[in-house]
């Protein structure tokens, strides 16, 4: 039997998204008794009594919530057997063990993309999209105005002014997210052959990478000074965070999707912002939305708009939020 066009039969919103089988939350920030997380920064996940995981997901949720935290591990592509449903994680694209999930069962098929992104990643296997009768997407960049660069020319401009400040003898200091976005600069750097300092929260994320077999190359914990030759990679200015010495002089960097505003580096505070990004873009969002071909879709965490710009396109979309704790 196919799955309801609605979605009641499989999936219900209560403040965040639950399987109606077994009752699974679904990157609900608030604690459950099971939660499936789709990858590890703190907008996706909470201190479960079961934590539903990719086994890289699953370092780093320990690395945040503890080691005693109880998870269940699921491997990209495996069926787990879930409450009369079989779930399975794909990779996203996003970060270190990000996930989309596909829930499969004699209703039919709903696919949760969390946050993902087409393409290339230095450190996250790239997405696959598997087909399913529905699908909720992560919509941070819909709309048009958010089409980013191509990759190829983004990472060619970082290492392009990492290498114009380090001739200059001053210290590049690139400003991004502690979790992902900070090791994926870093291993682009690296794979230049640029040495890279962290700052001590950053560098222990990266030995959480490293550990669960994500190499980062030339990289140490930043010393209280900086060292010729090397590019210093910290959060975003806006994170509470202590501030490291010896910086001042450095030329400020931000890493993200966000730089494509117009005044982006003014108010982020930086000298310079450069659009690369661990989201899909635009074009992306509706590239991975014919990818899966679903008979309705479900947009979450982005703009009402993309719903309407889906419906224009033909496709049978609506909000998330508007499913309500008791389905269709």
């Amino acid at each position: 039997m196919a799955a309801r066009p609605g979605g009641a039969w499989m999936f219900y919103y209560d403040h965040g998204l639950f399987l109606t089988r077994g009752r699974l939350a679904i990157d609900v920030r608030r604690r459950q008794a099971r939660g499936f997380i789709s990858h590890a920064h703190t907008d996706h996940m909470a201190p479960h009594e079961v934590a539903y995981c990719t086994p890289g997901t699953a370092r780093l949720y320990a690395h945040r919530h503890g080691d005693h935290r109880r998870t269940v591990e699921m491997p990209y592509r495996r069926r787990l057997e879930f409450e009369g449903q079989q779930l399975s994680a794909w990779p996203a694209g996003h970060v270190l063990g990000s996930a989309m999930l596909l829930v499969e069962d004699d209703r039919g098929s709903l696919l949760y993309t969390g946050d993902f992104k087409l393409g290339p990643s230095a450190t996250a296997e790239p997405a696959e999209l598997p087909r399913a009768d529905l699908l909720v997407i992560e919509s941070t960049y819909g709309q048009p105005r958010y089409r980013l660069p191509p990759r190829q020319e983004i990472v060619a401009r970082l290492l392009g002014l990492v290498g114009d400040v380090l001739d200059a003898g001053r210290t590049p200091v690139l400003h991004a997210y502690v979790l992902g976005k900070a090791q994926e600069v870093t291993r682009l750097l690296t794979d230049a052959g640029i040495r890279v300092l962290q700052h001590p929260l950053v560098y222990a994320v990266s030995r959480v990478y490293e550990a669960a077999g994500c190499p980062l190359g030339d990289v140490a914990e930043y010393p209280g000074f900086p060292s010729a030759g090397c590019a210093v990679v910290v959060p975003p200015r806006g994170q509470r965070a202590v501030r490291l010495e010896g910086l001042e002089q450095g030329v400020a960097i931000a890493v993200t999707g966000w730089a494509i505003d117009s005044g982006a580096r003014y108010r982020l505070g930086v000298d310079h912002a450069l659009p690369l990004s661990d989201h899909a873009d635009y074009d992306e969002l509706i590239e991975a939305v014919r990818q899966v071909a679903p008979r309705r879709v479900y947009c979450t965490h982005g703009p009402e708009s993309f719903v309407a710009r889906l419906v224009e396109q033909g496709f049978d979309a609506q909000p998330l939020s508007g499913v309500g704790p008791r389905g269709l």
